[in-house]
């Protein structure tokens, strides 16, 4: 009833039957439910559970329970709501229960790609609440390994876009995806996992612990067509050409054609469950970017741009910014800050994620020489750094 109190809707439930014999059957005084009728309390979780049993209230005293005196109409829509969501949610494990956490799953891997990862990361955390009461729950052990493959890659989707976000979280989230990958024995997934976190290594500037990782995301695949090492033989690649190793970066450019070659058609997608062609030419021109070549380069980037779709915004202003940093290499500082300074302001502010900035900061420090262009100032008043900041 409208604007009815947990103590208003537990009187009108007990109806004929005695506070006595209602607390009895909720293992709870007889005073607390006197005073549960009258509002002089208010019941915790477990006692409204108990009483909606009880009295066969289906979820009515669950969803009362959250609601406080003078609380809103809509919160108590929302009181509800969560109510209603608890008492499903401890029904029967079904198929279709898991196949539904694995489109959600899928779903949010696509959403990687266009979704600007603070509205992500708010659909993430809630499913994650939902995912983790299923797993407390008794479940049979095909349910038990379902459920730990979807908790893994939900996990390395939280790490993901906390390392978009530029937040030391994601650390966290990386081991507690390897726990439920290691745990639901997956390897494939944990590949995924070991080669998106090598992700990690190599933005914080950790090359030797990005090649590290992107090596045991190959080894742990052992030849399965899979994901995971099509994202890290790239990775590897770039990280060696950071560090100029220049036979390294081929070999490793090599692998990944080779891995992206048998990955199965169904995975050659927009996701971070995917790797793609256009993904390949971006990251192979990442790693000719670095190590001066600027013609390959060039021709990487232009493949990429013409096969990533327009609402990729992240790869496409990082390729963007590669397109700048070749500028710069190739003696044109002022090309390189406007080119890098349209990279970041054409962009909506939602998607102006800390990678992006990181990037562009990069391209700002590479082309010290050129600091007192009005071009560079620009730049670096998008990025707000401090005018003469550079590279010695």
């Amino acid at each position: 009833m409208d604007g009815e109190t947990f103590g208003g809707a537990l009187r009108r439930l007990r109806g004929s039957r005695s506070v006595r014999d209602v607390a009895l059957l909720a293992s709870c005084g007889k005073s607390y439910v006197n005073d549960l009728e009258h509002d002089r309390k208010q019941p915790s979780p477990e006692i409204a559970a108990a009483l909606d049993q009880a009295l066969d209230a289906g979820g009515e005293l669950i969803a009362a329970a959250g609601v406080r005196p003078g609380t809103s109409q809509l919160e108590r829509v929302d009181a509800l709501q969560r109510s209603l969501h608890e008492t499903l949610a401890t029904g029967p494990m079904t198929d279709a229960t898991l196949d539904e956490w694995d489109y959600t799953v899928a779903r949010h891997g696509r959403a990687t790609r266009y979704r600007p990862e603070a509205e992500l990361l708010n659909d993430l955390v809630d499913d994650f609440q939902d995912l983790r009461v299923l797993l407390a729950r008794r479940l049979t052990t095909r349910e038990r390994r379902r459920l730990r493959v979807v908790a893994a890659q939900m996990s390395g989707l939280m790490a993901l876009t906390m390392l978009k976000l530029g937040d030391a979280r994601a650390k966290s989230w990386w081991r507690t995806g390897h726990a439920a990958a290691a745990a639901a024995d997956d390897r494939a997934t944990l590949s995924w996992i070991y080669a998106h976190e090598a992700y990690q290594q190599y933005y914080s500037g950790d090359l030797y612990g990005a090649i590290d990782l992107a090596v045991r995301a190959q080894q742990l695949a052992g030849g399965l067509p899979c994901v995971g090492p099509a994202l890290a033989a790239p990775l590897e690649a770039r990280a060696y050409a950071v560090l100029g190793l220049r036979d390294k970066t081929g070999a490793a450019l090599t692998a990944s054609e080779d891995a992206l070659a048998r990955l199965p058609q169904e995975e050659r997608i927009g996701s971070a469950f995917g790797y793609s062609e256009s993904q390949h030419h971006f990251h192979a021109g990442n790693a000719w970017t670095h190590l001066g070549e600027i013609s390959r380069a060039r021709e990487e980037q232009r493949l990429a741009l013409e096969l990533y779709p327009d609402n990729d915004r992240t790869d496409l202003a990082l390729i963007r910014l590669d397109q700048a940093m070749c500028l710069a290499v190739d003696g044109d500082p002022a090309g390189a800050a406007v080119q890098a300074m349209h990279s970041v302001v054409d962009l909506p502010p939602e998607h102006r994620s800390a990678l992006i900035m990181h990037r562009a900061h990069e391209i700002a420090v590479r082309v010290p020489e050129a600091q007192n262009t009005a071009e560079v100032r620009s730049l670096c008043e998008v990025l707000a750094l401090p005018e003469g900041e550079g590279r010695q």
